[in-house]
């Protein structure tokens, strides 16, 4: 799931940097906020049930 918000920003990212130079701040407020909660999923991850 974490994955394919990630993807889906990335793209929506990338066509805003081509095509829509007024509203692509927020699309790159966006992606940060994706990387941020990305990299804290990956920090985090899931610790065994003992």
């Amino acid at each position: 799931m974490l994955w394919t918000i990630f993807v889906i920003l990335l793209v929506l990212w990338l066509v805003g940097l081509v095509t829509f130079h007024a509203i692509g701040w927020y699309i790159h407020i966006l992606l940060v906020v994706a990387l941020i909660v990305l990299l804290i999923q990956l920090f985090s991850g899931r610790r065994p049930v003992v």
